[in-house]
């Protein structure tokens, strides 16, 4: 039976916990290392954007540094999280193959998450792969995933898992389109997020959720796994990459051409009122948040706004994207008008196309009320 090795750590440090992934996955990849999972949890609360986002865009900075929550930049994409001691970190590293190209990121991704679910499955969660990057329990984010393809080959595969989670704190360090943290906009993040103890309905230890899915991994692969630890020439090497790459802000705060534009839209419906707020980077989708003052259920909203994340802002392809959703959730979603909804979406979103040709003109006016609505 084919062994991986399983390292489980806690407390470690933001630039820590990454630079060992990202070390441990180079020498994976170059034979140098053997397969390796790592369930690990971090000393304090930080801050984590994807490899390809700007800080400043997806963090509170001024929040984190006057706080003391370190800010740092995955080697894997996705979305800025929120890690600490409740949240279980997952890394899956593995050699790769010549045919593990990003192409396939959707299929290696749900291939690397059997694990998580199984093991949340075990505990009674009932949770599934859903869309491209994340794992639900009935329409409810629980994980956040992220792969990584290194130079010589070796694939690392991110997962936070929620074990359990601070909403209030999660939105005073990651930076939403929401204009104030009320009681009501903590509620509707809530609502689209669970945890693992949440979901069992008790306190269950992170220990007892690692074991699990640990477990499951092994199930899930049919593989033996064997507890182990980095050796002394892993930890010089992470030594080196984090001092290096992870403790510079170069890396942390690098930044690219593409800021993030803003727009709203309120639609008066039969239903109630809806106010939809939207998120761009360039000219993909990156966030759209449905509120208003209506009735429906949580799941179905949430599932909608899941559908436009990291979506191509082109009109027909929302409105496609809308249509799909809307016929999956039409019970729930009987009393909102398909055609107010498709209207406010696009006419958020063309707001923020708006204000991003207008920032783009004049860079420096753009400052003047950064994150504002349009």
């Amino acid at each position: 039976m084919t062994e991986w090795r399983l390292i489980t750590d806690d407390g470690v440090s933001a630039s820590f916990g990454l630079a060992a992934d990202d070390a441990v996955t180079q020498r994976v990849g170059a034979g140098q290392s053997p397969p390796s999972l790592r369930l690990y949890t971090y000393r304090s609360h930080c801050a984590l954007v994807g490899r390809f986002q700007n800080v400043e865009n997806e963090i509170h900075v001024d929040y984190c540094r006057a706080n003391h929550i370190a800010i740092n930049r995955r080697p894997t994409g996705g979305g800025a999280i929120i890690m600490g001691s409740d949240q279980l970190g997952v890394a899956l590293i593995l050699p790769g193959h010549s045919d593990d190209a990003y192409s396939r990121a959707r299929e290696l991704m749900e291939r690397f998450s059997e694990g998580l679910v199984r093991g949340l499955n075990n505990l009674g969660v009932q949770a599934r792969f859903r869309r491209k990057n994340d794992i639900e329990v009935n329409g409810r984010k629980i994980v956040g995933l992220g792969i990584y393809r290194a130079p010589s080959d070796g694939l690392l595969f991110h997962a936070s898992l929620l074990v359990d989670l601070d909403v209030p704190l999660m939105l005073r360090v990651l930076d939403t389109p929401f204009e104030k943290i009320s009681d009501k906009e903590i509620a509707t993040v809530a609502a689209r997020t669970t945890t693992v103890r949440r979901e069992v309905g008790w306190a269950i230890p992170l220990q007892q959720v690692r074991a699990c899915i640990a477990q499951a991994y092994a199930e899930a692969f049919g593989v033996s796994l064997v507890a182990g630890d980095f050796s002394h020439e892993e930890r010089q090497v992470i030594a080196a990459l984090e001092q290096d790459k992870y403790l510079t802000d170069g890396w942390t705060f690098q930044t690219t051409e593409v800021p993030d534009a803003f727009g709203s839209a309120k639609v008066k419906t039969a239903a109630g009122l809806l106010d939809v707020r939207a998120t761009l980077a360039g000219r993909m989708l990156k966030a759209v948040f449905i509120g208003g003052d209506f009735f429906t259920a949580e799941n179905a909203i949430a599932a909608l706004e899941a559908g436009l994340r990291w979506h191509t802002a082109e009109p027909g392809a929302v409105a496609a994207t809308l249509e799909k959703n809307y016929a999956r959730w039409q019970t729930e979603l009987c009393h909102i008008p398909l055609a107010d909804l498709v209207q406010a979406v696009h006419t958020a979103v063309q707001r923020a196309n708006i204000a991003d040709a207008k920032a783009r003109a004049d860079p420096y006016g753009c400052f003047v009320n950064p994150g504002g609505a349009a």
